[in-house]
């Protein structure tokens, strides 16, 4: 098991948090909590940068459906930038494609 690293950094108009490592059971409520304790402020987005995520277990989907409802929630924006294609084959399975903004590109996803 690889450990979770979160770091968080602003942009322009969002707040960018790089997921480098698994997230599963065990360290899915690092990011959840992570997230809950963010103040964003209504049209500002949050951007998941998966680009070092290397598993992805459903406690880590649950994780991004905490972001997109607390994004939600207060006006702001989600984007999943830099997924992985394993978690992006899952995502489009179950469906989760449809309420997520995925972007490929960092300067997109930041501006």
């Amino acid at each position: 098991m690889s450990p979770l690293n979160l770091t968080v950094h602003a942009a322009a108009t969002s707040t960018v948090i790089e997921v480098v490592g698994e997230l599963d059971y065990a360290t899915a409520s690092e990011l959840r909590e992570l997230i809950t304790s963010l103040t964003l402020q209504s049209g500002e987005h949050l951007v998941l940068d998966l680009g070092g995520m290397s598993f992805c277990d459903s406690s880590g989907l649950t994780a991004l459906i905490i972001a997109h409802n607390h994004t939600q929630a207060v006006g702001a924006g989600l984007v999943l930038r830099a997924v992985p294609a394993h978690t992006r084959r899952v995502l489009r399975t179950v469906g989760l494609d449809q309420i997520f903004v995925i972007s490929s590109d960092s300067d997109a996803a930041t501006a």
